[in-house]
């Protein structure tokens, strides 16, 4: 169909595949908005629930942990919940990232979106 373009049929062919990279990478960032990861701390005492795009959307604490003289301590296990929900998110779209990557046929360490 293209033959006898020259350079214009890989240009046609390098247009093509960056509008399907575009569109898997349209098509992870809407699935990165609805997959949810949940950080723990404190042995599952504190849970924080985030998009794998890492906004918080929830957080449970265990009501046995809410004595005043521990306020300092529950401080810190809802940090720690909130920090690793945040890194098992950033975890998730990496590898999401590096699944279409592979998908597309580019090196495994390439980082995605460019």
């Amino acid at each position: 169909m293209m033959k006898g373009l020259g350079g214009f049929g890989d240009m046609a062919k390098m247009m093509a595949a960056a509008k399907d990279m575009q569109a898997k990478m349209a098509e992870i960032q809407e699935g990165l908005d609805k997959t949810t990861v949940t950080g723990e701390a404190g042995a599952g005492l504190v849970k924080a629930t985030a998009t794998a795009k890492g906004e918080l959307t929830g957080l449970e604490i265990d009501p046995s942990i809410f004595v005043a003289s521990e306020k300092e301590v529950v401080e810190d296990l809802i940090l720690a919940a909130i920090k690793d929900a945040q890194r098992r998110a950033q975890d998730k779209a990496q590898s999401e990232m590096a699944r279409i990557a592979q998908d597309l046929g580019l090196p495994s360490d390439m980082k995605l979106p460019f």
